[in-house]
């Protein structure tokens, strides 16, 4: 898998290549690329880039003084697309919404339009039932309990956690890849730990909120009728949020669209990009490098 050193530390990514319109997909916590395995199949001709950000389920651990809060891994997803000399970029999100705040900071003008698909928005950082796991990393030894936890069937298929975020539900061999590096690595719960205590409070949530109405580039807003950790009026109040804000709404799925309705999600990602300018490339991708 290629990697991409920077200033905090050594970031992972798989890139389709190809001379299509780049798309940039983040993912969850603690996830990783594979998040995405189901979709980026379904978009072919587009070069589709996807790195495994610090949230707990990255494999090679940050700096200590790596900033891995939710504006900082804005930042950071920005010096990814420096580094690799990615323009016009459309940045496709999913569970995490930190990414974003990149529109904010410098970076943002290489973002030409953004997918936001079932994420945290607003004061939702972390969902509702994630802030009390975030309490939890907060005491001594939380971060080492909640990773243990993350071994038992019964925590992992829990309504309020990851049981909830899925309608087809998650496989059990994905979450030992997602779960593995923080239950194997010190330096990655640390990690881990930085972002989950990160969250600021709701008043700076809300004015950063408020300034993404800067953001006049296109948006697809897309939101799942059975989430149970993004509140299903949020999707609507992103669409109005953003100048040029759309929604569409997925059914038979929760949080983890890519995972429930791959299909029907590429299909309105593809008609999104057609409509705003980025068709595919004839020449299609390459496999994943």
């Amino acid at each position: 898998m290629p990697q991409v050193e920077l200033s905090a530390g050594v970031i992972d990514y798989q890139d389709t290549g190809g001379d299509g319109p780049v798309l940039v997909f983040a993912h969850g916590m603690p996830m990783n690329e594979k998040q995405w395995r189901k979709v980026v199949p379904l978009l072919e001709g587009y070069r589709c880039v996807l790195p495994t950000l610090p949230l707990g389920g990255h494999r090679q651990p940050m700096r200590s003084d790596a900033d891995l809060s939710h504006r900082g891994l804005a930042r950071l997803l920005g010096e990814f697309l420096e580094d690799l000399d990615l323009q016009d970029c459309t940045l496709i999100l999913n569970d995490w919404g930190g990414g974003q705040f990149l529109v904010l900071e410098e970076g943002g003008h290489r973002v030409a339009r953004m997918v936001l698909v079932a994420c945290e928005a607003f004061d939702n950082f972390p969902p509702g039932p994630a802030k009390a796991a975030a309490a939890v990393c907060r005491a001594p030894g939380g971060v080492w309990l909640t990773v243990r936890l993350m071994g038992v069937s019964a925590f992992r298929k829990a309504r309020n956690g990851y049981g909830g975020m899925s309608v087809q539900g998650i496989p059990d061999d994905l979450m030992d890849e997602w779960f593995a590096p923080a239950r194997g690595s010190r330096a990655i719960r640390r990690d881990f730990a930085k972002f989950a205590t990160s969250t600021p409070d709701r008043r700076t949530l809300l004015d950063w909120a408020e300034r993404l109405r800067e953001y006049e580039r296109p948006v697809l807003v897309v939101w799942a009728t059975e989430d149970r950790l993004m509140p299903r009026e949020h999707g609507y109040r992103l669409a109005e949020l953003y100048p040029r804000g759309r929604l569409i709404e997925i059914a038979n799925s929760s949080t983890l669209v890519p995972e429930d309705q791959p299909e029907e999600l590429a299909q309105e990602i593809t008609s999104f990009l057609l409509e705003t300018g980025a068709p595919p490339s004839r020449s299609g991708q390459r496999p994943p490098s």
